[in-house]
């Protein structure tokens, strides 16, 4: 058997596993069961999930994902430095200075004050 028509096989093993449990629990379930209901909590929600933000959480966002972004550059940095010397180094701290003023325009301009 080749390798595509085994692949294949798994995957149609796999769909037909899942068309099994969806089959089940349709079957199984009882009638008059609150699915609908809260999960957990037991108290009904007090607005819609989708509801609107306030405008300040967007920036706190981009913090956020600027600084994540941050991590995500750093750690393949952390496996080269030592192999590329002090160019690597000052690279990072010149991307570190970039990300510093962007907190700090941030933070001048007010987008980190909740009041």
């Amino acid at each position: 058997m080749s390798t595509t028509a085994a692949a294949l096989s798994l995957l149609l093993l796999a769909l037909l596993a899942v068309a099994a449990v969806y089959l089940a629990h349709h079957l199984v379930r009882l009638p008059g069961a609150p699915y609908a209901g809260p999960f957990l909590s037991g108290l009904e929600p007090a607005e819609h999930a989708v509801s609107r933000y306030h405008v300040r959480w967007y920036t706190v966002t981009l913090l956020f994902l600027a600084f994540d972004m941050e991590m995500v550059f750093m750690y393949p940095w952390t496996r080269v430095v030592a192999a590329m010397g002090t160019p690597a180094v000052v690279e990072m701290f010149v991307f570190l200075g970039i990300l510093l003023a962007g907190v700090a325009h941030a933070w001048r301009e007010g987008a980190l004050r909740w009041t």
